[in-house]
């Protein structure tokens, strides 16, 4: 009986599936806010006739920089291309949507972000998470990284062949 608890316990800690748990963090947030993404384009002219505009832009175009980001973000995050950088957007951009939530008129915020005061906390924890891990194995960053630092050991034995 105590084989069955060591093997359960201790195998499973030295033999994690980390790299498909990023895969399905990255794909799972990239889900989500594409869904944010498509119901903001679906509502923009209520959202634009409710939203005052910020740092100096008019509601317009600050729905559309924001729209942008979120589509272009959340595609980069699903692929695992650029991954970290693609995390600082959303997550600076979460961090405002606290503060807008938190700050603004109900219907200004269910309108923007459609979600309630903690959801943008959840994605500051995924994003930072990500921003520290890395995208893992299964990524567009991994396959690139591996093509571009091949040892010259493995060139000269390619040139040899």
């Amino acid at each position: 009986m105590t084989g069955f608890f060591k093997n359960l316990f201790l195998y499973s800690a030295g033999h994690t599936y980390s790299n498909l748990s990023r895969l399905f963090l990255r794909l799972f947030t990239g889900i989500m806010f594409l869904q944010l993404c498509i119901r903001q384009m679906l509502n923009f002219d209520e959202i634009v006739h409710a939203y005052n505009g910020i740092l100096g832009l008019s509601p317009e175009t600050a729905i559309t920089v924001l729209v942008g980001i979120e589509l272009l973000c959340a595609v980069c995050i699903m692929l695992g291309f650029l991954t970290r950088l693609a995390v600082l957007f959303p997550l600076c951009l979460m961090l405002v949507a606290e503060n807008v939530i938190l700050s603004s008129p109900a219907n200004v915020s269910d309108l923007l972000f459609n979600f309630q005061p903690g959801y943008p906390v959840m994605f500051i924890g995924i994003f930072v998470f990500m921003l520290l891990s890395g995208p893992g194995k299964i990524s567009l960053d991994y396959i690139i990284a591996a093509h571009f630092t091949e040892s010259p050991a493995d060139e000269a034995v390619v040139d040899n062949a």
